[in-house]
């Protein structure tokens, strides 16, 4: 009999991420392929299926030069990093937040600290830049944050060891999935469900239509090489009609980020599959 691992030791998000996939997990176990060598996640974010899977060969990349210097700097340097968030937690408070906010100058590990820092203690864990590139989401109302959170880290640390994390566009996994033995995972910024929920301001690159479309291509080049791909998105009928050749299934997600309390509800979602 196979003894289960306690869920303390299993590697988990250390980022709180819009759209983060913790919480859909148990509907997505049964569309996850069970055979592959190289597993690739384009849009990184938190990372929640990579830390879910733990595949042995891992390809993870994203847009955000930010976010992937911290996940180098976890997985690298995860004490050095833990003795700078230890700071940051004994100086938090509202002055000191926005004075972090303002200067994101600094070391490699010192960007990272800071990254995890604002992410932590921010709004609803928001990553949100204005026209200069610049983060400007609000300090969060939280009693004690989780600045700090030294297991997690060290944990996370450790599954990323082996994987190889870069700053790249998602189209670059053209050049590297080439055939039946990968597995792609798009987790794209959603196409909004009405105007006002229209949120791109993940990196200083908009997702609009167009993106939509150039990633749908590049999903199909993907399954037409034999690439197992699986895909998250909202579910409405411009994604519908975007990959009505390949599986779509209707997932049930909770909508969280909101500041209408009454308006954080379910909402459908859609994982598509090339196999």
């Amino acid at each position: 009999m196979i003894s289960q691992i306690p869920k303390e030791t299993c590697p988990r998000p250390f980022l709180k991420w819009a759209g983060g996939k913790s919480r859909l997990i148990p509907q997505y176990k049964e569309y996850f392929p069970t055979n592959y060598q190289t597993y690739y996640e384009p849009f990184l974010g938190g990372g929640a299926v990579f830390f879910h899977l733990q595949p042995t060969k891992a390809v993870l990349t994203d847009i955000n030069a930010d976010l992937i210097t911290t996940y180098r700097c976890v997985r690298d340097n995860v004490e050095g990093l833990i003795e700078l968030l230890q700071k940051h937690k004994q100086q938090h408070e509202r002055d000191y937040y926005y004075d972090v906010r303002s200067y994101p100058e600094g070391t490699n590990l010192e960007k990272a600290a800071r990254f995890i820092y604002l992410n932590k203690t921010c709004f609803n864990g928001l990553y949100r830049v204005n026209s200069q590139g610049k983060f400007n989401v609000p300090l969060g109302r939280y009693q004690n944050p989780g600045i700090c959170q030294e297991d997690v880290l060290r944990i996370a640390s450790k599954a990323l060891y082996k994987a190889e994390i870069k700053h790249a566009d998602f189209t670059e996994v053209l050049n590297s999935a080439i055939n039946s033995n990968d597995f792609v995972f798009f987790d794209p910024p959603y196409y909004p469900l009405s105007g006002t929920s229209y949120f791109t301001a993940y990196s200083t690159y908009a997702f609009g239509e167009i993106q939509q479309i150039q990633l749908r291509d590049v999903f199909a080049e993907l399954a037409k090489r034999g690439v197992k791909v699986m895909l998250s998105n909202s579910d409405c009928e411009f994604t519908r009609d975007l990959y009505h050749e390949f599986n779509i299934y209707r997932i049930s997600a909770a909508r969280s980020i909101n500041s209408n309390a009454n308006k954080r509800g379910n909402i459908s979602e859609v994982l598509v599959t090339s196999y």
